[in-house]
């Protein structure tokens, strides 16, 4: 079983953008992430731990700036914590092993999907794509992924 934690070597060569969003709980702004638009079948992971977050099965087109998903791939890799900033309550998502600040949750999503959409900014996701699972030790959840057209 693979271990995941927060790694300093990789925080040390995170970019300004991706240090902000994970380390300091900060937000990229919307429309701007190098995955809002990504369409293709893989696995997104933290960017500092590499663990499992979101299939790109459960990836939706929700209209908000940033890429949106209906679950969490491994939901023991997500913490869902109370967030009283910028003056109202909302759910933070976190990282649980590598404490990453990943975006928010709202009850918003497709009902059809269990009705949750789970609002993350790209800089603080790394994606890999179906065919490199296998070779990056993702294999386990290849079955969650759709194939590759």
């Amino acid at each position: 079983m693979t271990k995941y934690s927060k790694n300093p070597d990789v925080i040390a060569a995170l970019s300004q953008e991706e240090f902000h969003v994970t380390q300091q709980s900060g937000t990229e702004r919307p429309g701007t992430g190098k995955l809002l638009g990504n369409k293709e079948p893989g696995l997104y992971v933290d960017i500092v731990s590499g663990e499992p977050l979101f299939a790109s099965a459960d990836k939706y087109e929700s209209g908000c700036g940033w890429p949106s998903f209906t679950k969490p791939i491994e939901p023991t890799n997500v913490q869902e914590l109370q967030d009283r900033g910028l003056g109202m309550i909302r759910t933070e998502v976190r990282s649980t092993h590598g404490d990453s600040h990943l975006g928010h949750v709202f009850p918003d999503g497709p009902i059809d999907r269990g009705g949750l959409r789970y609002c993350i900014n790209s800089a603080s996701l790394r994606f890999v794509h179906r065919n490199d699972m296998e070779a990056e030790g993702y294999a386990e959840y290849l079955d969650q992924v759709e194939d590759v057209t």
